[in-house]
Parts: C-alpha cells; structure tokens; sequence
C-alpha cells in the first residue's frame, strides 16, 4: 500500500490512473480509524477503481488548541487497518500541514449561504471556513470522482455539497449512514478518549435521541426540546451544549412543524473535556 505525504506525489500518481480511465474515490479523514471510517472506505471501494484515504487533522478547523494537540494520530495503525480492507486498491495521503497550506496555516473565507452560521457554527468559530478549505484543497489535488462523508457530521455534509455546487466542483458526493457502537453511541475519533464512567453514560444521547423522534411526533419542536434540556439538567457527567431540531435542508430552527418538510435533531454534549456530536433524522 502507497503512503504518500506530498501533493506532487500522489497527483503524478492519480493522472496516471485517469490515464487508465479508472474511476477514483476520496475518503477525507483526521485518523484515528475506526470502523466507521472504514464502512466509508468499503463504499467507496465499491464504486470505484482505486480509493485515496487521506489522513490530516486540520488546524484550520480546529477553535480549541488543546483538543486539536490532543486529538489522536496513529498513522501506522490506520495504514494496517486499512490493508486488511485491500493492499492495491487503496492509496493513502498523509500530508504535512507544510504541503497543504505551504506553509501558510489560514482558512479560506466561504458564504455557504447561511448553512455555516447554524448549530456549530454558533459554537465553533471559523470551524467550517477551515473545514470548507481543506475540502476544497483534497478535491483540488485528488480530483475524485465520488466522494464519501459520514452523516454523524451533517451539518458539514450539507455544507460540502454546497461548497461543490458553489464553486461548481465536478465530484458527486455521496453522504454515509452513521455508524454506531453495540451501546448506540455514534463512533468517533474522540470516542477513545473517553475515561470509563463516561463511556458507559454516554449512550444516553442516542437514547434521547430516539425518545426524542418519539415525541416529536405528537409533540412540538418546543416541548420536545424542554424534555431533552430536562433530561441532562442534573446529570452528573454529561453536559448538554445544544439541542436543536432543524429543517434538515436549510438547518434553521423550526418554529412550526410542516408536513411538507424534513426535520433532523442535532445534539453536542460534553463528556468531561471531550465534544460528542450525534443527529437523527426525525420524519
């Protein structure tokens, strides 16, 4: 399996295999593999001929140093985990920060129509201008065909198809279904950091979730909100950031419910210093 860590590299190696006519896909990642990361690798080798993983945490994206110094790096672990996926079909492309952003570190400045400025981005600031950069980097330097994003960040899949559609980038992106442990947590990078009796009470945001689309039914996005901010408000370990049902095409707020549209509860909660991220769609 090829490892590369320069764009001049990989980009010689995927205009030959245009050359070829085979169809390539992209697997943007920061590591850390789990099985998760590998549900999208499967899917793309599915599709296509050959599959770059990339593997970069992004400093860009990142509005918190700390967690960006602490987020895991296991290269030599995600490169094994990977040949047991396929040895020649995939090609791996692990760049310095120095080869992504010659040695310039700054975002992009992106209007993604009003998508950036909902859930995360009220808490996160910047987030998306260095996600959006770092996309719009790969798609420049792979040139994919297709590309796979997990729906667990959906807000950033809704944001990428509108960067493509924007700067009218010619790759069909294709969104994945969230992956989740035994427990119902959705898996993450972030997960491994969890000490134990937070791992065993984070579960109770998938279970709320669920409860959630439940009352949603016959409930209002009001109250089933208040039912959620009750069930974290004198919980020992686990702190809600937001609880948010959105419009799941514009990701504003609903007011009022419409048969008409789709809905999508976006949840964060902090487990110690650790951020988790779920999302269920609702109707």
């Amino acid at each position: 399996m090829e490892v590369y860590s320069e764009k001049q590299q990989i980009s010689s190696t995927l205009d030959r295999l245009r050359a070829e006519n085979l169809k390539i896909g992209l697997v943007p990642t920061m590591g850390a593999l789990h099985e998760g990361h590998l549900q999208l690798v499967k899917k793309a080798l599915s599709e296509n001929e050959k599959v770059v993983v990339s593997v970069f945490v992004n400093p860009t994206q990142f509005d918190n140093s700390d967690d960006l110094e602490k987020y895991p790096r296991t290269l030599k672990e995600d490169v094994s985990l990977l040949k047991t996926l396929s040895k020649d079909s995939i090609l791996v492309y692990a760049p310095t920060v120095k080869d992504m952003y010659d040695g310039n570190p700054v975002s992009e400045k992106f209007d993604f129509d009003g998508l950036e400025f909902e859930m995360e981005g009220k808490f996160r600031n910047g987030h998306f201008d260095g996600v959006g950069t770092i996309v719009k980097r790969f798609f420049e330097i792979v040139k994919p065909d297709n590309a796979y994003f997990g729906e667990k960040d959906f807000q950033q899949l809704a944001i990428i198809k509108k960067l493509v559609e924007k700067y009218q980038i010619p790759v069909n992106i294709v969104g994945c279904t969230i992956h989740r442990e035994a427990n119902g947590l959705a898996m993450s990078s972030r997960n491994t950091r969890l000490k134990v009796e937070y791992k065993k009470a984070a579960p109770l945001i998938y279970r709320t979730l669920n409860t959630a689309k439940e009352k949603f039914g016959t409930k209002s996005a009001n109250k089933t909100t208040e039912w959620v901010e009750a069930q974290f408000a004198s919980h020992e370990l686990l702190d809600l950031e937001y609880f948010i049902i959105a419009d799941a095409k514009t990701l504003k707020p609903v007011k009022r419910k419409s048969n008409k549209k789709a809905y999508r509860a976006f949840i964060a909660v902090y487990a110690d210093d650790i951020r988790l991220i779920d999302n269920i769609a609702l109707n």
